[in-house]
């Protein structure tokens, strides 16, 4: 499995469907990331499943 994996995820302020790079060696994170297309900050949390796969939460910041 590799370490990096892109997924596909929902900006919560405009709407569009972004690409992330998230890390697949930690089993928990949380971290802050501003949207490509509309530029805001997106609070991420991201679990890393036994089986490689990810749950990933984004909010907008104030959520």
């Amino acid at each position: 499995m590799q370490a990096l994996q892109e997924q596909s995820v929902m900006c919560p302020y405009c709407g569009e469907t972004i690409e992330v790079l998230l890390d697949a060696s930690v089993e928990y994170q949380q971290y802050i990331e501003d949207c490509f297309v509309c530029c805001r900050p997106i609070e991420f949390s991201v679990y890393v499943n036994a089986d490689g796969s990810f749950h990933v939460v984004a909010v907008d910041e104030n959520a």
